[in-house]
C-alpha cells in the first residue's frame, strides 16, 4: 500500500484550517472552506470582531449572518484571538491588510506579524498562504526568511505559496467559490499542495510558476483597471474642454464588439485595491531604479478628479450667482463604490474636505455610511428628505447607490452635479444639460 503523501493529505484528508485576519478576505473564505466540510479556525486580533463571529453576528456583508449561522451550528468554524492554537492548523491562509503608509510606501507591519506568529506554531507538514495583496518578491523576501529561522525547511517540512485575493465587495455574482483562483508557490511541490487545498472548496484553480508571478498577476489585475480608469478620466477632462458628452461618446464606442472595453469615468478612485496595488509595484521597481510611468500618470489624473468635481459645483454656483462660502451642499454617497460601506480611499472624502475648505456647509447622505470620523470630517448622515433636496444650493451625486430615489433628487433638488450619470436615463430629452455633469433639477 503507498504511503500518503502531503500533497495526498490537502486533497483528501481530514484538514484544520486556519484563516489569519477575518475581514472582508478572511470571513469570506473561512465560511467557503468551512462550507466544504473542512474546520476551521479564524484567528483575529480584535477581540470584538472574535466575539461577535462566534456569537452569530457578521462584520461583512457578503457573509450573511444566515451564512454564518450554518458553519457555527454544524461546529466549522470558530474564531479565537489566541494565536498559540495556530499549531492545531495543517493549513494556514493569511488574509491581513496591507496599506500604504504616509509617504505611499507598502505597510507590511501585518503580513510581519502574522507571520512571526505562524512562525512561533510552525510544525512539519503545514502549508502557509498569503493571500494579502503585496509587491512581488514579499513571500520569498519577507514571509520565508522568518518561517525558516525555525529550522524547517521550505517545500519538503513546510509548504508556501501566494494565492492573491480576488473579492469584489458587493457582488453578487463572483463569489469566493466561483472566483477563479492563482496560485504559486515556493517550490513546484509547495504548488501542488496548495492546488490540493484549494481544489477542495474553489472551483478554478490557476497555477503559475513562482510565488513571484502570482503577486504580479493581482498587481497587474488593478493596474490595467488603474490605467484605464486614469485613461476615460482625462478623456472626460478633454470632452468637458470641447463641450462634448463623455459618456455619449463612451456608450458609443462601446458599441464596437471588438478592441475596445469600457470603463467609465467618475469622481476618482476609492476601494482597498484599485488606488493602492499599482503603488506597491511602484514602489518595488523604484528600489530597482525604475520609473513605472504609468502607474505614476494614472494615479495623477485619477487624483485630480474629486477637484474636477469641485470645480463643477463651484461653475453651479457661479451660475446661480452665488459662492462656495455658505453655500449649502449635499453629498450623496460618501463610500467608494455603490452600495457597500466601505470609505477606504474614497474620493468623497477629498471632495468633502475640498468643499469644507472652501467654507461651504457641508452635509452627506448615505444609507451604508452613518457617521464619518475621518480626520478634520465628523459628520452624520443626514435622512434623504424633500427639505434636506429643496434647501440644498448644491446636491452632488458621488456614489450611486442603486436604494436612492434619483427621479425624486431631480424632482425636488435645484441644481444637481453628478458625477456617475446616473440621472442621464432619467433626463432623456431634457436638452444638453444631460451627462455635462451639471444637471438643472426641478420640474421639467
Amino acid at each position: 500500500m503507498t504511503a500518503q503523501t502531503p500533497v495526498d493529505h490537502f486533497r483528501s484528508g481530514e484538514l484544520t484550517v486556519g484563516v489569519v485576519g477575518l475581514g472582508y478576505v478572511g470571513l469570506p473564505l473561512s465560511v467557503e472552506i468551512a462550507r466544504s466540510g473542512l474546520r476551521v479556525v479564524g484567528f483575529d486580533v480584535d477581540s470584538e470582531t472574535v466575539e461577535g463571529i462566534n456569537g452569530g453576528a457578521s462584520h461583512i456583508d457578503d457573509v450573511t449572518e444566515e451564512e454564518l449561522a450554518s458553519v457555527l451550528a454544524a461546529g466549522r468554524l470558530e474564531a479565537t484571538t489566541d494565536m498559540s492554537r495556530l499549531a492545531e492548523c495543517d493549513a494556514i491562509s493569511i488574509s491581513v491588510p496591507t496599506p500604504l503608509s504616509k509617504t505611499r510606501d507598502p505597510d507590511v507591519s501585518f503580513v510581519l506579524a502574522a507571520s512571526e506568529a505562524v512562525a512561533a506554531a510552525l510544525r512539519p507538514g503545514q502549508l502557509i498562504v498569503l493571500e494579502s495583496t503585496t509587491y512581488p518578491g514579499t513571500t520569498r523576501e519577507v514571509l520565508l526568511p522568518v518561517l525558516e529561522r525555525t529550522g524547517l525547511t521550505v517545500g519538503k517540512d513546510f509548504f508556501l505559496c501566494f494565492s492573491p485575493e480576488r473579492v469584489d465587495p458587493g457582488n453578487e455574482v463572483w463569489k469566493t467559490k466561483n472566483t477563479p483562483k492563482v496560485i504559486g508557490g515556493i517550490t513546484p511541490v509547495c504548488t501542488e499542495a496548495g492546488l490540493a487545498f484549494y481544489e477542495r472548496f474553489i472551483d478554478t484553480m490557476v497555477a503559475v510558476s513562482s510565488t513571484e508571478a502570482a503577486e504580479m498577476v493581482k498587481i497587474l489585475e488593478n493596474t490595467f483597471r488603474a490605467v484605464n480608469i486614469a485613461l476615460v478620466n482625462e478623456v472626460a477632462l478633454i470632452a468637458d474642454r470641447l463641450d462634448v458628452n463623455v459618456w455619449e461618446v463612451i456608450e458609443a464606442a462601446a458599441t464596437k464588439p471588438f478592441g475596445f472595453m469600457k470603463f467609465m469615468p467618475g469622481p476618482g478612485l476609492g476601494g482597498h485595491c484599485i488606488p493602492v496595488d499599482p503603488q506597491y509595484l511602484a514602489w518595488k521597481m523604484r528600489t530597482l531604479d525604475y520609473r513605472t510611468r504609468f502607474i505614476e500618470l494614472a494615479s495623477e489624473i485619477n487624483g485630480e478628479m474629486p477637484e474636477f468635481v469641485v470645480g463643477k459645483v463651484r461653475a453651479a454656483l457661479n451660475a446661480e450667482k452665488k459662492a462656495v462660502n455658505g453655500a449649502r451642499i449635499l453629498v450623496l454617497g460618501v463610500a467608494y463604490k455603490r452600495d457597500v460601506d466601505d470609505i477606504r480611499e474614497s474620493p468623497a472624502l477629498d471632495i468633502l474636505g475640498l468643499l469644507t475648505a472652501d467654507g461651504a456647509d457641508v452635509a452627506y447622505h448615505d444609507p451604508f455610511v452613518p457617521e464619518l470620523a475621518e480626520e478634520d470630517l465628523l459628520l452624520s448622515s443626514v435622512a434623504l428628505t424633500d427639505e434636506a433636496l429643496t434647501d440644498a444650493d448644491v446636491v452632488v451625486i458621488v456614489t450611486d447607490h442603486t436604494d436612492v430615489d434619483y427621479a425624486r433628487v431631480l424632482e425636488q433638488a435645484s441644481v444637481v452635479v453628478d458625477a456617475r450619470n446616473v440621472t442621464a436615463p432619467l433626463l432623456k430629452g431634457r436638452g444638453s444639460e444631460v451627462g455635462a455633469w451639471i444637471v438643472k433639477g426641478g420640474p421639467e
